[in-house]
């Protein structure tokens, strides 16, 4: 794993934030709920394996998409009209990118990216 980074997005919408299908789709009701859910999907493969399981053929799925952090911590509160979410993590942000959409879709913009 690599360098422990802290990613800050914005989520503009999130009682309309979801991913495009909707077993897999985020469904909670504010920031606390998204925060709880995308630490699990990236402390725990649970998410990934039921998209790769979803996918024409499983076994052609990277594997190296389903690795995951013990130690993620995400945290999200609202300000102003939107949602403002920290990630820390080990992973890289193409591991973050495909947690993020399978849960929210596009609903998320990157802001910042620093060393942990």
């Amino acid at each position: 794993m690599s360098a422990r980074s802290r990613y800050f997005l914005s989520i503009d919408d999130l009682a309309k934030a979801r991913g495009a299908d909707p077993a897999l789709s985020y469904a909670g009701a504010g920031p606390g709920d998204f925060a709880a859910a995308l630490q699990e999907a990236l402390r725990s493969p649970t998410l990934f394996e039921r998209w790769r399981a979803a996918q024409p053929d499983p076994d052609e799925v990277d594997p190296s998409l389903g690795v995951t952090d013990a130690q993620a911590q995400v945290q999200a509160s609202v300000a102003d009209l939107h949602v403002e979410v920290s990630v820390t993590t080990g992973l890289p942000m193409r591991i973050l990118r495909h947690r993020l959409n399978l849960l929210i879709g596009a609903s998320w913009q990157l802001r910042d990216v620093r060393g942990a």
